[in-house]
Parts: C-alpha cells; sequence; structure tokens
C-alpha cells in the first residue's frame, strides 16, 4: 500500500519495454529512432530498476507495456512479468497491462486473469501502433471484460514519437489516435474509467471537449514537456477539468525531472497543482 503523504506525485504514465539485447533489430531501429525524437540520454533502465528510480524521487507510479504484435511482429514484453515487478515494489508501483484488442475474446481471458490474478489496475491501448480505432466494435469484448472487472482504459491519443522520422512513418497511421473516437467508447462503456493519454495534437480540443462532456474520460499529460502545452490545455486545466488531469511523464521518452521542472514555470493556479500531480490520480487509482 502506497503513503500517500510521503509522495510528491504519482506519474500515471511510465514504460517497460523488452531489453535491447531481447528485442529483433527492427525494434531496436524504431526505438532507437524514438530516442532521437524525444533527444533521450541514458540507458533504459529494467523495470525493477525503474521501480528505485522512481522511489528515490517519492513519486509513484504506473507502469505498463504495449501490445502491438498483429501490427509490429515484435512480441510483447510480458504483462506477467511488470505485475510481478510491481507487486515486489507495491509501495511504489502499479502494474497496468496491455493487450492487442485483435486478440478478440482470448485477449478478454487474458484481462479478467491478469485483473485477478496479478492485480492489474488497467490497460494500455495505442491505437496508431495497434492499428485500430478505438470504436471498432471488435474491441468491445475486450473493453467488456475491463469494465467488469472495474479496470481502467488509457488511451494513446494524438501523434506519436513512434515511428516518427522513419520512411513512412514505420508503417504507424495518426488517424486512429484522434481522442474524438473514444467518445464512442465513453458513451458505451459509461462505468469504465478512460484516460486520453497526452497532449492530443492535432485535436486538443476534441480530446477536451469528450473530458469534459463525459464523467468517466480523464487526460493525462504525458509525452510533452509543459512549456509546450496550448494555451487552452493550461486555460481547462485551470477551471472546467481540474479534477480530471492527471500527470504523466512517458517515461523513459521524457523523465519526471524534466517534466515537473517546466511544470513549475506554466501558470498552473496553485490549488491546482496538487490535484493535477497527485490527488486526481489517487481518486482514480482508488488509494484513497
Amino acid at each position: 500500500m502506497w503513503d500517500l503523504n510521503s509522495l510528491v506525485a504519482i506519474d500515471i504514465h511510465t514504460h517497460a519495454h523488452t531489453p535491447p539485447e531481447a528485442a529483433d533489430p527492427e525494434e531496436n531501429a524504431q526505438r532507437a529512432a524514438m530516442r532521437a525524437y524525444f533527444g533521450q540520454k541514458g540507458d533504459e533502465l529494467t523495470t525493477p530498476a525503474i521501480a528505485a528510480y522512481y522511489r528515490e524521487r517519492k513519486i509513484g507510479c504506473v507502469i505498463f507495456t504495449v501490445d502491438s504484435e498483429k501490427e509490429s511482429g515484435h512480441r510483447r514484453y510480458p504483462n506477467e512479468e511488470v505485475a510481478k515487478v510491481a507487486a515486489e515494489n507495491s509501495d511504489i508501483m502499479i502494474a497496468f497491462g496491455s493487450i492487442d484488442p485483435a486478440k478478440g475474446r482470448a485477449g478478454a481471458k487474458e484481462a479478467r486473469r491478469l485483473v485477478r490474478d496479478f492485480g492489474v489496475k488497467g490497460f494500455k491501448f495505442h491505437p496508431s501502433t495497434q492499428g485500430f480505432f478505438p470504436n471498432d466494435p471488435s474491441a468491445y469484448v475486450l473493453y467488456e471484460a475491463i469494465a467488469e472487472e472495474g479496470a481502467i482504459a488509457l488511451f494513446h491519443s494524438g501523434q506519436t514519437g513512434v515511428g516518427s522520422g522513419m520512411p513512412g512513418g514505420n508503417g504507424i497511421r495518426l488517424k486512429y489516435s484522434n481522442p474524438m473516437h473514444i467518445d464512442d467508447v465513453a458513451v458505451d462503456f459509461p462505468e469504465m474509467k478512460i484516460i486520453i493519454a497526452h497532449p492530443s495534437f492535432p485535436w486538443q480540443e476534441e480530446a477536451l471537449a469528450v473530458c469534459q462532456h463525459k464523467p468517466n474520460v480523464y487526460i493525462d499529460l504525458s509525452g510533452w514537456s509543459p512549456k509546450y502545452f496550448p494555451p487552452i490545455l493550461v486555460h481547462y486545466a485551470n477551471t472546467l477539468i481540474r479534477k480530471k488531469v492527471l500527470f504523466g511523464s512517458d517515461y523513459p521518452a521524457l523523465t519526471p525531472d524534466r517534466w515537473l521542472a517546466d511544470f513549475e514555470k506554466i501558470d498552473i493556479r496553485p490549488e491546482v497543482r496538487p490535484l493535477i500531480l497527485k490527488e486526481n490520480a489517487a481518486q482514480l487509482l482508488g488509494l484513497k
């Protein structure tokens, strides 16, 4: 159990990756391009080392892999391994899973097993790398399992660093990640908590509209330095959706150190800062 009083923040969006030595050359080339896109420096940490990294900073974290096996051909980092490490570091880390919606009923069974047997609290989707629209009915059998188990669904939105600058974007299609497609999911699964991940360039207003309109939808601020947040996002975060905005770094793409330092410099109201940094996530994750 987390000691919320000792934490300075909760990072709702961090990644566990297959170690480079276990990945195939094509996957490593894509990750190298993404590291260049974000200007990453240093080695990527193992999942246990990520727990230590966050513990040192007194930041709780939600961690997950991304299952895009159908489109990419790359084997995912095992959900069970992520959940095991999170359980071993349960003072600072919570596991989400990731299941390619193309797995259909098999994926739904896996989701139930991960929640019941491994304590997974949510599931990460990346429509652009998984090659599906979030409101595709074929994904609904998986959402049904997630909703019935009381778990959270987190969707990548907007442009992605994955494939950026590679020929043809390495086959990644941005169209799938317009957050307006998530509006249908929010309507059809009104009890399922949904997180729209990232400032949703170039569809920021769509994301804000969905979040403001649907009580079960939240926005995380990962993947962008706060100094690049558009004014309308800052305005909504300070006002209409102040209890639905979540700190996320997108580690290792961005470190929490960089994100938090830049967040200090933008015009967020003093009473809203603790909501974004910790309180909203604590409420959503059932930690309070």
